[in-house]
């Protein structure tokens, strides 16, 4: 479980997947965002997250981050539960690390 919520659940290619048009989804809060995020990614708080998944593409794979992995692993647990495939990230420094430049 500890692995999943820190963003090294089951092996998956988030770089890949990525490149392949996944939506990075950063749930941390508006003022974290603004201090710094992967260029193209969505800011939905994690806290706003189930308020606002209609905001969301199920048709698109969704790569969660934050600033350590936590919360987006919460946010992966959410956006399973109702029908999205997404996956941990982890920080988004690590995002932002597997992102095209």
């Amino acid at each position: 479980m500890l692995r999943s919520l820190f963003g090294l659940g089951p092996k998956v290619d988030i770089t890949r997947m990525i490149s392949d048009g996944a939506l990075i989804l950063d749930v941390r809060t508006p003022d974290e965002f603004r201090r710094g995020h992967v260029r193209g990614s969505t800011n939905i708080p994690l806290d706003r997250l189930a308020k606002d998944l209609k905001k969301l593409d199920k048709q698109r794979p969704i790569v969660a981050c934050c600033q350590s992995g936590m919360r987006s692993g919460s946010a992966v647990a959410v956006l399973e539960r109702n029908g999205y495939t997404a996956h941990n990230g982890g920080s988004w420094m690590n995002v932002q690390s597997r992102s095209p430049k």
